[in-house]
């Protein structure tokens, strides 16, 4: 299964992310060049026609693909024993090509303009001028080609799943949950209207269903929100680092990491050493922080992992 899986979906990196990546599609499946064409291109076309710098890359070879780092597909079984396929990617390199942009960009303006700050990372575009409208569109477009790019992947992945030898006939039909995080949109919060930016963490308004993953070899949760004020309706995206990629590599061999991940199938080698459970936090001690901003629904264990 785990192999059906990864011969589906475009995995990893090499060449830099460049045309010959592996990461990428070669030869472009019909159903990514429609999602493409009838979503993102025109969006696409109209912000590098504004910003040239921003119209170069690989973003249609990528769409559909798997990111490096943290992302994952997974197959799990929740506590009933169903079965849930479960996967975190986002917009690839063109929406963090993007956020690297309009944040020079920012600078700029405070050069600009003269304003003096404490920080240049403090540097923000103001409601109401040409490039802050110009990012909302382009942190819009990139925020659209991340939910198409897991609708893409979902597609190829259960179709994947169908393919293993032994997997009976079945049907995806029964609950989808879809979120964002590392995102902005507009919310209306204490009596106004704000742009809320939701880094490391997701939506949680009053009964919306969201996902928080574990590690490679610990539980996952379906929650539903309890809609807290005082959070801005938002909880923890994840069980979130304990330490960085590098400590990770130093401390931890690989029969450390095949120990943490017994019972799932999955990559046992040194190039995912920095991805082993004991990088992570722990996700029990995560979910009994946020109690009072999310309802476990369901609690899922993975027994096939794929990482990017």
């Amino acid at each position: 299964m785990r192999e059906a899986i990864e011969r589906a979906v475009p995995h990893g990196r090499t060449d830099n992310g460049g045309a010959g990546d592996r990461g990428a599609w070669h030869d472009l499946p019909p159903r990514i060049k429609n999602l493409w064409k009838e979503h993102l291109d025109a969006g696409y076309e109209r912000i590098g026609a504004k910003f040239p710098k921003l119209g170069r890359g690989n973003a249609l070879n990528h769409l559909g693909t798997l990111g490096t780092g943290n992302h994952f597909i997974e197959v799990c079984l929740d506590e009933a024993g169903r079965v849930w396929i479960m996967l975190h990617s986002g917009s690839r390199g063109v929406g963090n090509r993007f956020g690297q942009f309009f944040i020079e960009l920012a600078k700029q303006d405070m050069r600009t303009h003269h304003i003096d700050l404490p920080d240049k990372d403090l540097a923000y575009l103001s409601e109401g001028t040409s490039h802050f409208t110009d990012y909302i569109e382009a942190v819009s477009w990139a925020q659209s080609y991340a939910r198409l790019n897991r609708q893409a992947m979902m597609e190829r992945v259960v179709d994947a799943v169908r393919s293993a030898p032994g997997i009976p006939p079945f049907t995806a039909e029964v609950e989808v949950v879809n979120c964002h995080h590392n995102y902005v949109q507009q919310e209306h919060h204490y009596g106004k209207d704000v742009w809320l930016t939701r880094k490391g963490a997701v939506r949680a308004g009053k009964d919306d269903l969201g996902i928080i993953p574990g590690s490679m070899g610990a539980r996952s949760f379906i929650v539903r929100g309890k809609g807290n004020k005082e959070s801005f309706e938002t909880c923890s995206h994840g069980a979130g680092r304990a330490m960085s990629r590098g400590e990770a590599k130093r401390r931890f061999t690989i029969e450390d990491h095949a120990h943490a991940t017994a019972g799932v199938e999955c990559r046992k080698d040194k190039d995912v050493i920095d991805e082993t459970p004991m990088a992570y936090k722990d996700i029990d001690a995560v979910m009994a922080a946020q109690a009072d901003l999310v309802e476990i629904v369901h609690t899922l264990k993975q027994v096939v992992c794929v990482k990017g």
